[in-house]
């Protein structure tokens, strides 16, 4: 059978997505060791995951672009799952980093629209994933910031008053949520190995973050096939009968 002919005898397959959306911290996620590399692994033949972080961006910043990302009319339709990542660059001391800074209510009202925004176009609030920003080990993040020729431009207390503010969003409109802030530092434990820099993931981060996450996605997920067969199901005489068909398998 030529190429064309078994192209147009096969339908297209559907190919289910998870969206991360967030900042730097997604943006490194698919690093080596990252977090959002171990859910591309364990989905395989399931999803596609795919990588929208944005270096540097807040939420402020999010909300414009999200529209440009997902739509009725994009690419990416109905997403099996959502993660909205922000935080850390919203919560930066507005003395110290304006640029970034998102004012604590503004933040909020930025993650309640782009929920609303999300069912909208067809992503109920059971598909949404809210991630607060992880814990700041400010010393470590201190010596980067003095590196750069900047004091000190965040503080622990202050991020965890933004995961507050997430996880009280996260509650108003009825998503999941899971709150990185909090679980790091859960029984005062030394978080500093979870950061590269105090501020970012180190791989040891990014495998708890994966390990609170992934029950999450899982419940999610479960019902969908592996798509196409396995290459032992393959028909040998003819695997066109095994390869054009629905693809659950």
């Amino acid at each position: 059978m030529a190429l064309q002919e078994t192209l147009c005898s096969g339908s297209l397959l559907a190919w289910p997505g998870v969206l991360l959306f967030g900042d730097s911290i997604t943006q490194f996620s698919f690093q080596p060791g990252g977090w959002g590399a171990a859910l591309a692994h364990r989905l395989a033949r399931k999803c596609d995951v795919l990588n929208r972080g944005f270096s540097g961006y807040n939420t402020r910043w999010a909300r414009i672009i999200l529209p440009r990302l997902i739509g009725r009319a994009s690419g990416l339709d109905s997403p099996v799952a959502v993660t909205v990542f922000f935080g850390a660059n919203d919560s930066a001391l507005k003395g110290e980093n304006p640029k970034q800074h998102v004012p604590l209510d503004e933040y909020a009202g930025n993650l309640r629209g782009m929920v609303q925004y999300l069912q909208s176009v067809g992503v109920p609030e059971s598909r949404v994933i809210l991630i607060t920003p992880p814990p700041l080990d400010e010393a470590a993040w201190e010596k980067e910031c003095i590196a750069q020729g900047h004091r000190l431009n965040r503080r622990n207390a202050v991020v965890g008053e933004y995961a507050s503010a997430c996880v009280q969003v996260a509650q108003d409109c009825g998503t999941d949520v899971l709150n990185l802030w909090a679980l790091m530092q859960e029984g005062s434990q030394d978080f500093s190995a979870y950061l590269s820099d105090g501020l970012h993931l180190s791989p040891e981060g990014s495998e708890f973050l994966f390990s609170h996450l992934w029950p999450l996605i899982e419940g999610k997920v479960a019902s969908l096939p592996w798509l196409l067969p396995h290459w032992q199901d393959v028909a040998d005489a003819k695997p066109e009968l095994s390869l054009l068909g629905d693809g659950d398998h």
